[in-house]
């Protein structure tokens, strides 16, 4: 698979830099990848208007007319899967980066290594997004991509899937953990946890995106803390 990387950055020596370092991961992960620089949140927008697939934006955040903060909501509405990382010189924006659910922050002078670490990680996010989970729920058979999915529940004898909808399956718990991936996570007998939707993890309980609160049980807390570590 060839992945379609744009870079936005109104300072062109910049984009220049962040050209460089992805060719290099490019070359040394034995990835293709199709790569174009923008100099404005306006140009991106212009060409996104016409072609939406792109899989990974290098996003500085102060820009001209249009910020990259402005310019990542824009997209946001409507396209969940595009990998955003902000590359800036001022880190009083990390709030905003949570906000459009930015795969990471990159400060200015950007770390060769980190940003190529950060695009391995855009990668793997990518190649989890394609993966879903098959079940039959009312009848029907439901594919449900992996990374819709918020959290499952047992009660009583079935399972429910809380994805935009909620799905009732008549399956164990441990049948359906088995087909999902390292992005999830068993927080006790009743609960597993999509960790990209978790947004704060206290000892008693988690607390989601969605402000859905989950009981963590004794002596998960630590294991759970390290899980998002990794996962992050």
């Amino acid at each position: 698979m060839k992945y379609r990387i744009a870079i936005c950055d109104d300072v062109s020596a910049d984009a220049n830099y962040l050209c460089g370092i992805v060719k290099t991961w490019a070359q040394k992960s034995n990835v293709a990848v199709e790569l174009k620089t923008f100099p404005s949140a306006e140009a991106f927008l212009f060409a996104y208007a016409e072609d939406k697939l792109w899989h990974i934006l290098l996003l500085d955040v102060e820009m001209g007319k249009t910020s990259g903060v402005e310019l990542a909501k824009t997209v946001r509405r409507k396209n969940k899967e595009l990998q955003i990382v902000f590359v800036t010189g001022y880190s009083d924006y990390l709030s905003d980066g949570y906000d459009v659910e930015a795969l990471h922050y990159l400060v200015k002078p950007v770390s060769g290594e980190k940003l190529m670490a950060v695009l391995d990680r855009a990668v793997q996010k990518l190649i989890r997004s394609e993966r879903a989970l098959f079940f039959d729920a009312h009848g029907e058979a439901v594919r449900l991509p992996l990374r819709e999915i918020r959290y499952l529940e047992v009660r009583q004898n079935y399972v429910t899937i809380y994805a935009g909808q909620e799905y009732v399956v008549k399956k164990t718990l441990g049948e359906l953990e088995k087909e999902l991936d390292s992005g999830f996570f068993r927080t006790g007998r009743s609960f597993v946890v999509n960790l990209s939707y978790i947004r704060k993890i206290t000892k008693p309980e988690v607390l989601l995106s969605d402000d859905t609160v989950i009981p963590l049980p004794r002596g998960m807390y630590e294991a759970l803390n390290r899980a998002m570590i990794r996962h992050f």
